[in-house]
């Protein structure tokens, strides 16, 4: 599914890139209205013969004037394109902002330490932070090369002594572990930069 959702977001940014900027699509609907320095007047002019012969459409960005020519079947076709591309772009979004991505963000690394703070939370809120984890490791960092967990506490817990490469079998056992965790473990102020620190002690880790 994210390789279907990263290829879409391919043809959009081609899209953007070749075909549907600004720019090209005025080159292709019609010309611009030039302007030509005059001697006699010691100033640029603009040819006025375009004036009220052709629909005009003026760039905010930098007010140059073009004169749209194109018949109407040649505008539907960008319409068209224009709202399959908006449709990729609200499909994107939505893959951006559903599941662990909605909590998590995107995990664009490919060698990552979680560090987890759980602090005082009560069993229910401890169980949901679990319950976010699970799809976090289930659905991206199942895609990625290595990872490891660290758990701030009293006495510092970490999944694997070094971050480990991603397969079936270590997102299975990181599942595990997490959910054998004691909710009610000791932890100290300093407890969190600890596990920091101990993440970033990996050279290999990347985030």
């Amino acid at each position: 599914q994210s390789l279907t959702s990263s290829s879409k977001w391919l043809k959009i940014y081609g899209l953007k890139k070749n075909k549907l900027s600004l720019p090209h699509i005025l080159s292709q609907i019609g010309f611009q209205h030039r302007k030509d320095y005059v001697t006699t007047l010691g100033k640029s002019v603009a040819s006025r013969y375009a004036d009220g012969l052709f629909p005009q459409y003026q760039r905010a960005q930098d007010g140059s004037v073009y004169n749209l020519t194109a018949k109407k079947e040649l505008i539907l076709h960008f319409v068209d394109c224009l709202m399959g591309a908006i449709e990729l772009y609200k499909q994107r979004m939505e893959w951006l902002t559903r599941e662990s991505r909605q909590i998590f963000g995107v995990i664009q690394e490919r060698c990552i330490v979680i560090v987890l703070d759980f602090g005082t939370a009560a069993q229910t809120e401890f169980d949901l932070c679990r319950h976010a984890l699970s799809m976090v490791l289930v659905e991206q960092v199942a895609q990625i090369t290595k990872f490891n967990l660290i758990r701030a506490a009293q006495d510092l817990m970490k999944w694997q002594q070094k971050s480990t490469p991603v397969s079936q079998h270590t997102v299975k056992s990181a599942l595990t572990w997490l959910w054998k965790l004691d909710p009610m473990t000791a932890a100290s102020n300093a407890s969190p930069v600890e596990a920091l620190l101990e993440a970033t002690s990996d050279e290999a880790v990347s985030s």
